[in-house]
């Protein structure tokens, strides 16, 4: 049975291949995306392990508030003194380092990088833990001075000696390039300017009195456990966060694990559905090749193998499809791996493919998840080959289960449909969205699962209407071809099952996504009602210098001042609610269209009150009056009155969860060095919107990170950023696509070697190659456009279900981008024909008398 197994593979390696290639795109997306986060981990490992210092004191961060408010966190520099007389701290230095400054070359372009890695402007210390060295200059020497990183200088043509502009917190300064430093470990991707130590807090932070950390050398023979629990207790840990440069080094890698955690989860949708697809092709091909081989598994029964082992030789075979698969996508997803790094290094990420990084549990996972799809797509062809009978093979009857009853599959994928289809009504009916987002999720697959089960079921009479004009259009040939894909309904539904997953994916993320834009375009319709809104490009917030800018531009009216400022609420219910909360200058209700349903702006902007959202606030059994004890950044707590609730149309009010918002008066008292986040501006009367925007843009030529937006700015800011998932869903497709034409190929080809004999007499009874051709591209036609059908209606019933989720959060249009989907059926019909290009080509050319006496 072993040597027949072997010679039956080898023998049907090319009608195999197909659904190998399914195998090695699966393979090759879960090896490829574990190698490049194995390597890109552990070359970041061995740069935070070696940069760290030995222990390093950081002001005590409850709430983060850097990115949100502009804020930098900061201790005394003085604290330096009292950390270098600890026992067993050899050398201590006041730490200045900051990542949101803004820094511009000459021709004001930005030197940061591109790829969303941070500009780091710190001080100069020369350490054994520097991760640069100085290659060409020398190190800055008081103000106006500045060193930078040799990959920045190199990517944005900057030369020893030429000026730079840093935007800072404070206020702007100029300085001078005198030195280019080269890393001397891998470069992270970000920029760095390097100030000197004792201009560095004056310049980024306000004061030399202020530091961002204190960072300590153990002497000799002291661990930097030890020199941590020393420095812990003389310096307080209530006050101060103390790490060890392992705890550093863990830390910094957390932070990079959710940038590696997005490629590596993208990549992994892309192998799920490459398994996916590939199942319904493998399915298919060992379905279509046991029922070609009915008289040869009739013989080996009849010559004494028994079910067990004709299962057991099936299954053999799949395996060495899988195994082959495996390897072959293994190394594919080591050149995958290899792109990746050679294209992050492109980005500013100097990642090494020298030292990629190949862990056991890569191939480990690539053989499991190879040999694992391969095994259970071909487990229920094997037992059909081991249920055939050696007198009905010998007789040479046609093969078991093509003509069985689908009463079993019929129940079965009713009842499971029907489960489905419960959980989506419960999805539109429920009023809380994380149990509508789970009861998505549950009728999604059910739904799915359901409609693959019962698919052969739909074959008759969804085709009989897709097909019904081809025996009009087509003569002879057009009715052939549609009684060919109903011939077998179990292989019809197995090959539109596959091009019907990915369709069912597109157009459910198509709905979704067109109605965030149509919710998006409504709320700033009914919401924005400023004439321009200024916002920095990558939404972080800027220095005072912008408000003064535009309010001085001529022409500008009214500028409103917005900030934002992560706080902590403690609720009567008992739960303290971390969020993010706004704050406004006066004039909000001039920029702004705001609902409320109990108070006004004027008391929401009152000094000591905040307005909550109406919903949030009845959820939260907090009434117009109540009085919530708030904590802000660096330790600053409140107890603010509810002066306003507001009555929004999104779920979370104005702006963010809670939607919670106070005057800017009340945000500064407890946040004095926060940045603003936006400042909304009016046209002064008489001056026209179209003649400011332009003088805007000049007053803030300084500042290239700064953008003037109007309404429509907005919109289109709104749809772009959707437009990155749908690119995403639109590549997901694309994938299940070239897999599901992989499968329409294997099935005609398949079946027109399962044809020969009644090619071969169609032919002689005079049927020309050119109909011939024709009528396998109808076949195969009608048979994509069945599984779009399928995949569109599918499709369009999560996509209402995925809208009725985002109505609880507010975004309450529903779109359907009906341009989308008369595309995909197009493509369809495209991908139908493609497909049968090969399988008709080789039907038309056989040989009549060949084909006739096949057997």
């Amino acid at each position: 049975m072993l040597k027949a197994t072997l010679r039956s593979f080898l023998a049907h390696k090319g009608r195999l291949a197909l659904s190998a290639l399914a195998v090695i795109l699966s393979v090759a997306f879960v090896a490829g995306s574990l190698i490049f986060s194995d390597t890109v981990t552990r070359t970041f490992d061995r740069l935070f392990a070696s940069t760290a210092a030995d222990v390093t004191v950081q002001p005590k961060q409850d709430l983060r508030s850097a990115r949100l408010s502009g804020t930098v966190q900061t201790l005394p520099a003085a604290l330096r003194d009292r950390v270098a007389t600890v026992d067993g701290v050899a050398a201590a230095r006041a730490e200045v380092s900051v990542q949101n400054a803004f820094v511009v070359d000459r021709h004001n372009k930005s030197v940061g990088p591109t790829t969303g890695a941070p500009t780091i402007v710190t001080a100069w210390h020369v350490t054994h833990h520097s991760p640069v060295r100085i290659t060409s200059g020398r190190a800055p020497l008081g103000p106006g001075e500045a060193l930078l990183d040799a990959d920045t200088a190199d990517r944005k043509h900057v030369r020893t000696g030429d000026p730079l502009t840093v935007q800072a917190q404070p206020g702007t300064f100029r300085v001078r390039v005198v030195g280019i430093a080269t890393f001397t470990t891998t470069n992270p991707g970000a920029a760095l300017v390097y100030l000197d130590p004792a201009v560095a807090g004056r310049e980024l932070l306000g004061s030399s009195a202020k530091a961002t950390s204190v960072t300590a050398d153990a002497a000799a023979g002291v661990s930097d456990a030890e020199l941590e629990r020393r420095i812990g207790a003389a310096l307080g840990t209530r006050t101060y966060d103390v790490k060890t440069a392992a705890e550093q080094a863990k830390s910094a890698a957390a932070t990079l694990g959710t940038f590696l955690d997005v490629i590596k989860y993208v990549m992994l949708g892309f192998a799920g559905v490459a398994l996916l697809v590939g199942v319904f092709l493998i399915v298919n091909t060992f379905s279509m090749l046991i029922a070609q081989r009915t008289r040869e598994l009739g013989l080996l029964r009849a010559l004494g193998a028994d079910r067990r082992q004709v299962r057991r030789s099936v299954l053999t075979e799949a395996l060495l499809l899988g195994l082959v698969g495996s390897t072959l996508g293994l190394a594919a997803g080591t050149g995958l791996a290899y792109g990746l790094i050679r294209l992050m290094s492109a980005f500013g990420m100097n990642l090494k493919a020298t030292e990629m990084v190949i862990g056991w549990g890569t191939p480990v996972a690539a053989y499991v998840v190879g040999l694992g799809v391969t095994f259970v797509a071909a487990y229920l062809p094997s037992r059909r080959a081991a249920a055939v009978s050696p007198m009905a093979a010998l007789a040479d009857a046609e093969v078991a289960g093509v003509g069985r009853p689908l009463t079993v599959r019929a129940i079965a994928g009713a009842v499971v449909a029907a489960a489905g289809a419960a959980a989506l009504a419960g999805c539109a009916a429920a009023t809380r969205t994380a149990q509508a987002a789970s009861l998505l999720g549950a009728g999604v697959a059910l739904t799915l699962i359901g409609t693959v089960v019962a698919g052969p079921l739909l074959v008759r009479p969804v085709i009989q209407v897709l097909g019904g004009a081809f025996p009009a259009l087509f003569g002879p040939v057009g009715r052939m071809s549609q009684r060919n894909a109903l011939r077998n309904p179990r292989r019809t539904g197995a090959t539109a099952a596959a091009l019907m997953v990915g369709l069912a994916l597109v157009s459910g993320m198509s709905v979704a996504s067109a109605s965030m834009s149509a919710s998006f375009d409504r709320q700033i319709d009914r919401t924005l009602g400023a004439d321009f809104v200024v916002q920095n490009a990558n939404f972080m917030p800027f220095t005072r210098q912008i408000a003064d800018r535009v309010t001085a531009t001529p022409g500008a009216g009214l500028v409103v001042r917005q900030r934002l400022t992560p706080v902590a609420v403690r609720l009567p219910d008992g739960r303290r609610v971390r969020t993010t909360a706004a704050g406004y200058g006066p004039g909000l209700d001039d920029v702004a269209h705001l609902t409320y349903a109990r108070g006004g702006s004027a008391a929401a902007l009152a000094d000591g009150h905040l307005a909550l959202d109406a919903d949030w606030a009845r959820d939260h059994r907090v009434r117009l009056g109540s009085v919530l004890p708030v904590e802000f950044p660096g330790g600053g707590r409140a107890e603010l009155t509810v002066g306003a609730l507001t009555d929004q149309e999104s779920a979370e009010g104005f702006g963010t969860q809670g939607g919670i918002f106070f005057g800017l008066a009340t945000l500064e008292k407890y946040v004095p060095d926060g940045q603003d986040s936006a400042l909304y501006v009016n046209a002064a009367p008489g001056t026209g919107a179209a003649d400011l925007r332009p003088r805007l843009e000049r007053a803030l030529t300084a500042f290239p990170q700064v953008q003037v937006r109007d309404q429509a700015d907005y919109k289109e800011l709104v749809h772009d950023q959707i437009a990155v998932l749908l690119y995403l869903v639109y590549a997901l497709l694309g994938l299940a696509i070239v897999i599901a034409v992989l499968g329409v190929v294997n099935t005609l080809a398949l079946s027109v070697v399962e044809r020969t004999r009644e090619i071969g007499l169609l032919r002689a009874i005079g049927l020309a190659r050119r109909q011939l051709r024709r009528m396998i591209r109808l076949e195969s036609v009608v048979i994509a456009v069945f599984g779009a059908v399928l995949g569109l209606a599918l499709g369009l019933v999560w996509g209402l279900c995925m809208q009725q989720v985002l109505a609880l959060r507010g975004l309450t249009a529903l779109a359907i981008p009906w341009g989308t989907i008369v595309v995909v059926m197009i493509g369809s019909a495209v991908v139908g024909v493609v497909a049968a290009l090969l399988p008709a080509l080789r039907a038309s050319r056989m040989n009549v008398l060949a084909a006739i006496a096949h057997e």
